[in-house]
């Protein structure tokens, strides 16, 4: 079983955060929970967490009730909280042993979950002798000590170098196909990279909840190209289905085409054709974008 939401709402006084939301998903998978600030990410999942226990409507995680079997879901959750508390003054295997106490576990499985998360040769070192971006991987760390079915992760990539993202990002959707990963975040490329379902929030309401894969399956897309030359747009023009160039800074360009097809290789052969080497190549979800600008626009 995976989470079933039905008519949450949460106040702080007479400000409304959520308003009346019902989601359901299933039991593994990446979820992208996203919404521009204020919009009542964060309470959503201090509320799934239990974090927040002052709310209307009915939750169910697995096969229990929030309000009524809470610890026995904790048991199951991992979550990394935005800010990521830690003991700075302990050996990371020393915390990860601590939070594995926390859940009562007789033998935690260190050596896994240090691997996974990139920590082997930070193990035996004090947590504030670490970049942030391995103290993030410490506290993915904890989140994973007790093997949850649920992981609610909070802005997980915070910190980390580009190399590190990538090898983040792998771990969470391979976990994604065993446990159910709520992942928050205001990078939509985030959102692409690892997601399978995405959900808007704006102003404490759901206003989209939408499989990836049909947001991208667009009448257009949109790739973001660098060359190591500048190239004229009429030259770029010349690739097929391109409808759109936009040199948006020095050697970089948008090239939008009117087709759903994967046009990367397309400029992979341009660039070649042409003696240019590519810096970087990306295709963006001009679907996501457009949706999540037109929602969440401030009146």
């Amino acid at each position: 079983m995976g989470i079933n939401i039905q008519k949450l709402s949460k106040n702080y006084g007479n400000t409304v955060v959520l308003k009346n939301i019902s989601l359901v998903f299933d039991e593994n998978g990446v979820i992208g929970l996203l919404g521009p600030n204020g919009a009542g990410k964060t309470t959503l999942m201090k509320i799934l967490t239990g974090y927040l226990n002052q709310w209307e409507g009915e939750v169910s995680i697995g096969n229990f009730n929030l309000r009524e079997k809470l610890k026995r879901i904790q048991q199951q959750m991992g979550y990394l909280p935005e800010n990521n508390p830690l003991y700075p003054e302990m050996y990371v295997r020393e915390y990860l042993k601590f939070v594995g106490e926390l859940y009562s576990i007789k033998k935690p499985p260190f050596k896994e979950v240090i691997e996974k998360t990139g920590l082997q040769e930070h193990a035996h070192k004090k947590i504030y002798t670490l970049s942030k971006g391995y103290k993030q991987r410490v506290g993915l760390a904890a989140a994973l000590i007790h093997d949850p079915q649920y992981l609610i992760l909070d802005e997980p990539t915070t910190g980390l170098d580009p190399n590190q993202v990538v090898e983040i990002r792998n771990l969470i959707k391979t976990l994604g196909k065993e446990k159910l990963v709520f992942l928050s975040t205001h990078i939509l490329q985030e959102v692409e990279a690892m997601c399978d379902r995405v959900v808007i929030l704006n102003k404490g309401k759901v206003v989209l909840n939408q499989t990836l894969e049909s947001l991208k399956n667009d009448d257009q897309q949109v790739v973001s190209v660098s060359f190591d030359y500048r190239v004229e747009n009429v030259a770029l023009k010349k690739i097929p289905h391109i409808k759109k160039v936009v040199n948006t800074f020095d050697f970089e360009y948008e090239l939008t085409f009117e087709t759903n097809h994967d046009m990367r290789p397309a400029v992979f052969d341009f660039a070649h054709d042409n003696g240019l080497k590519i810096i970087s190549l990306q295709q963006k979800s001009e679907g996501l974008e457009k949706r999540f600008n037109a929602l969440t626009k401030r009146n």
